[in-house]
């Protein structure tokens, strides 16, 4: 097993809140804007802290990790916020996050953003979508912490949300009423299409990084997958054992892996349906140290890919982080997160962010890796073609092995 992961820094709400039957103290979502120019934590009792990154200290940049016996506390302390900070009042639990981006903004309400980007930015224009308790979804403007939408429809809790990366800025919600809405922010909010098709709540979605798939998880032992093109079904992936409760495609949207109360976390090819790995969260290995008081039971609550694609972060109910490689049976690094509940990568890679039922948010080192040759042609080749077309390639058997990520098996 690798070195343990380096806790860089922590962030804490700056002070305790009222009790309200509406708000929680809860972490349930952490996001990095695509860019890597933004953090948005949800901290709990109906806020979320938008956080220009690298935070502050110099020791959160990526490039330059802390020492292994370093861990810094960053409290936020009213007075004290940056410029650039922003603190968005949702006034409901907020349960899911998703940054969204577009170029060439069409609806009349985000028109105002382009007097707001920042400098030296790409020119592109930059939302946050906020999933409530209540059944609405607010999306801000992040560069001025404005309100744009406030979405309607969901009849129950917006579990979960999540941003199409083709600039289009098409956002898919999943809520507790058992549906995804689809709606198109390019015309003003305007509702596309509703998706029904679970039995149980929808805890979560996820967007194909080739917008060419939606994968959506409920209470339910499967997930199902829909096209972002005719917003149909295209197949049931059945496979677990209890509740599927978080998904993420690879980057190249060639892999798609699920996590599940049953403690796996299941690889998957979304083209074909094909169960290729199984990650099993049982008890650690002899060398890891820590000790937990129930380690056979380890739910898995969160799971998501490296920006790279080649390792996999998962937390679980028996407060540990584990990282994994692909090419591994065994986490390749393990350590201690005290209720965890969300997981993410910061997109150029070297960081990893973790929430907490405290309203903790966590950053840790995570393997910062050169992909070899090989791997950049496949996630290169993988981004248009689908397994399908590689399969029908003249090429030899054990290319396409490699290609379509079988040499795992």
């Amino acid at each position: 097993m690798e070195d343990v992961p380096v806790l860089l820094g922590e962030l804490r709400p700056g002070r305790e809140q009222s009790y309200d039957w509406k708000s929680s103290c809860e972490t349930w979502s952490v996001a990095f804007s695509p860019d890597g120019r933004w953090f948005a934590w949800s901290q709990g009792h109906g806020i979320v802290k938008l956080l220009p990154w690298p935070i502050e200290e110099d020791h959160l940049r990526p490039q330059s990790f802390a020492s292994k016996n370093q861990c810094v506390k960053i409290t936020d302390i009213k007075g004290r916020q940056s410029p650039e900070e922003k603190t968005l009042d949702c006034g409901q639990i907020v349960w899911g996050l998703s940054f969204g981006s577009s170029s060439s903004p069409l609806g009349r309400k985000l028109w105002p953003c382009s007097r707001h980007q920042a400098a030296g930015s790409s020119g592109s224009w930059l939302v946050l979508a906020t999933g409530l308790n209540d059944g609405h979804v607010k999306v801000w403007d992040v560069h001025t912490g404005g309100l744009l939408f406030n979405l309607a429809g969901h009849q129950d809790v917006v579990r979960d949300v999540s941003f199409s990366t083709n600039d289009s800025l098409i956002l898919v919600t999943a809520s507790r009423d058992k549906t995804l809405r689809v709606w198109d922010l390019k015309k003003d909010g305007k509702l596309l299409h509703v998706l029904s098709g679970h039995t149980n709540w929808v805890y979560c979605c996820a967007i194909s990084p080739d917008c060419s798939m939606l994968c959506s998880a409920a209470g339910e032992n499967s997930v199902l997958l829909w096209s972002m093109r005719s917003y149909t079904l295209i197949r049931k992936l059945e496979g677990h054992q209890n509740s599927v409760v978080s998904c993420d495609f690879s980057p190249d949207s060639a892999l798609l892996v699920t996590a599940s109360y049953d403690t796996t976390v299941i690889m998957w090819d979304p083209y074909t349906g094909e169960r290729l790995r199984e990650f099993l969260h049982v008890s650690l290995p002899p060398d890891v140290e820590y000790s937990t008081t129930e380690p056979q039971l380890s739910s898995l609550r969160s799971v998501c890919f490296s920006p790279e694609g080649l390792f996999l972060a998962s937390l679980a109910d028996d407060r540990f982080l584990r990282l994994w490689s692909l090419e591994l049976q065994d986490p390749v690094s393990v350590a201690p997160v005290t209720n965890g509940l969300c997981c993410t990568f910061f997109p150029h890679g070297g960081v990893l962010a973790t929430g907490n039922r405290d309203g903790h948010v966590q950053f840790w080192t995570s393997p910062k890796v050169l992909p070899s040759l090989r791997h950049l042609c496949r996630k290169a080749l993988r981004c248009f073609l689908t397994t399908y077309q590689v399969l029908a390639l003249p090429i030899p058997g054990k290319m396409k092995d490699f290609l379509t990520y079988r040499t795992y098996l």
